[in-house]
């Protein structure tokens, strides 16, 4: 950041200074931060479709989806072939659960960029939203080979099995999950519905012990 920022004060008026200093607040998650510099930039420079992905994608982070898919869609306009914008405006149209439109944009990118393990998470989840467990698993089980420690494609798969009723996998899956990332609220909460499934009743206590809920439940092995 130390020479761009050298370059924003001397140039305050550079709008691909602005879009490379708003893209690094992206990455490190300064999404408010990144707005500002994105805004200036767009001003300065209106047709830039990287300065639009840009600010699409912190649009989607700050969960202003719509904006998101104005921005994008104004990308695509420029940039018709690039696998990044239809993978953000499909991520995008997913959250507003427009999943036909999510997929077709999903299919698009994954043809330009085969190997992107976001956008395999992300079709995956969108085809277990449409009952396609199958297609779901296949896109999922590639992605995970591309980053294995990804605890969200972890969790969609659990629930993948769960829509087909292959509990024993769904708990195993979770199970890889929690070691990533332990005493998370949804892998706890979702462990205890399927060890009580499994008829696994001390996995249950114990998760739920973890998650803080047996001060509110009455649990009781003898009526379950």
């Amino acid at each position: 950041m130390g020479n761009l920022d050298k370059a924003h004060v001397l140039d305050p008026n550079n709008a691909f200074t602005l879009t490379i200093h708003g893209d690094v607040k992206r990455v490190l998650k300064d999404y408010e931060g990144a707005m500002q510099d994105l805004d200036k930039a767009h001003v300065l420079d209106p047709n830039n479709a990287f300065t639009l992905t840009t600010r699409g994608d912190v649009k989607r982070a700050l969960k202003d989806y719509q904006g998101a898919l104005e921005d994008l869609d104004k990308a695509h306009v420029l940039n018709p072939n690039n696998a990044s914008i239809f993978t953000i405006r499909g991520h995008a149209k997913k959250m507003l659960e427009d999943y036909q439109g999510a997929l077709e944009d999903l299919d698009k990118a994954h043809v330009l960029d085969p190997n992107n393990a976001f956008t395999l998470t992300t079709r995956g989840d969108v085809k277990r939203a449409l009952k396609h467990y199958e297609g779901a698993l296949e896109d999922l089980e590639k992605a995970r080979v591309l980053a294995s420690n990804n605890v969200f494609n972890l969790i969609i798969q659990a629930h993948v099995n769960w829509n087909l009723n292959n509990y024993d996998i769904a708990l195993k899956t979770l199970d890889k999950a929690n070691v990533f990332h332990p005493n998370d609220d949804i892998i706890l909460q979702d462990r205890k519905w399927l060890t009580w499934i499994l008829d696994k009743y001390q996995p249950t206590i114990e998760s739920l012990q973890i998650f803080g809920l047996l001060h509110t439940m009455n649990w009781n092995l003898k009526n379950v």
